[in-house]
């Protein structure tokens, strides 16, 4: 199915806000149903997911305290009619010792995003049918 580019979004998120539910009303109140999302900064508090393909669930990794938000990407798809952010992203420590995964939570220090919108019929997230994965369609 083709696509094509539509606007682009950049703007820093403010400090103290969980960042998933601010990138979810942000594309709610500016209409964007599909898009690529990238965002760097630094979180605190984080819950990552590292999804278990045995058991179809989320193994839950808190990481209290702060991290750098190095490398955040992923996509913005519909899910029960509403934008819905899906992130990963690596983090680091103050060792450097990196950890990646599955955004589930974090809360903000400092993070500026960078939201290109997709343009077409949109892509519906699904679950999938082995697990409690939402993705997108095979086409």
């Amino acid at each position: 199915m083709p696509y094509s580019i539509g606007r682009v979004f950049m703007f820093r998120v403010p400090e103290g806000v969980e960042l998933l539910r601010y990138l979810n009303n942000y594309a709610e109140e500016n209409g964007i149903k599909m898009g690529v999302v990238n965002v760097i900064g630094f979180l605190k508090n984080v819950k990552l997911g590292y999804y278990d393909i045995s058991s179809g669930k989320y193994i839950v990794n808190e990481l209290n305290g702060y991290y750098e938000l190095a490398s955040g990407m992923g996509n913005i798809s519909l899910k029960d009619g509403k934008p819905f952010t899906h992130l990963h992203v690596v983090l680091g420590d103050r060792s450097a010792r990196s950890y990646a995964g599955h955004l589930i939570e974090g809360t903000v220090q400092v993070a500026e995003v960078y939201i290109q919108e997709i343009i077409g019929e949109p892509l519906l997230e699904r679950k999938h049918t082995t697990g409690n994965l939402w993705l997108w369609p095979i086409q």
